[in-house]
C-alpha cells in the first residue's frame, strides 16, 4: 500500500523507513548499479532497491522489488543476506535540509548472482543510467555512494558453510 504525499511525509520525518537493497552481481562478479534521479543521494550510483509496504512479507516484498528493479522476479531464498545496514541522509524525497525532512532507512541488504546470460529490463523511473562496475571501481569511485559502497566488505566475507 503506497500513501499519499502528505501521510508519506510525516512517515518520513518522524520514523526510519525500512527497505531491501539489491547488490546485483553478474558472471563476471560486477555489480549492478544505478545513477539515481531522485532524493536521497541523487546524482550518485546506487544499487537497486526498494521500500518495504506495510502488511507485505520479506519474500513478497523481494519479488515485487526484483521484478519491478530488475524486470525478473526472484526469490529471497536464491540470495544471501548480507546483513542489516542504517542509511541516513540529510535531505529526503521531499527536499534538502533546509526543506526540514531528513530521512532514516533501515536496510536489509541482499546478495542476487545472476545466472549467466540472464536479461535484465531496467527501469528508467528512478535511475537516469545503469553501468556494470567491478568491485575495484566501485570501492575507488567518489561517485558511487558511500552507502553502496558499504556492501564490499560483506561480499568479501566467505559464505558460512551449510549455507
Amino acid at each position: 500500500m503506497w500513501l499519499n504525499d502528505d501521510t508519506f511525509r510525516g512517515v518520513v520525518a518522524s520514523t526510519p523507513l525500512v527497505s531491501i537493497d539489491l547488490v546485483v552481481q553478474n558472471e563476471l562478479g560486477e555489480l549492478l548499479l544505478g545513477r539515481r534521479l531522485n532524493r536521497p543521494a541523487q546524482g550518485y550510483w546506487f544499487v537497486p532497491g526498494g521500500r518495504i509496504q506495510k502488511n507485505e512479507t520479506l519474500d513478497g516484498a523481494f519479488r515485487r522489488l526484483t521484478s519491478g528493479e530488475l524486470g525478473s522476479a526472484f526469490d529471497r531464498a536464491s540470495a544471501r543476506l548480507l546483513g542489516v545496514y542504517e542509511h541516513f541522509y540529510t535531505d529526503s524525497v521531499f527536499g534538502t535540509a533546509e526543506d526540514g525532512i531528513d530521512t532514516h532507512y533501515v536496510v536489509l541488504g541482499y546478495h542476487l548472482r545472476l545466472p549467466i546470460d540472464h536479461a535484465l529490463t531496467l527501469p528508467s523511473d528512478q535511475h537516469s543510467a545503469y553501468r556494470w562496475c567491478s568491485l575495484n571501481e566501485v570501492e575507488a569511485s567518489s561517485e558511487v555512494h558511500a552507502n553502496s559502497r558499504a556492501y564490499l566488505n560483506a561480499l568479501h566475507m566467505p559464505m558460512c558453510e551449510g549455507k
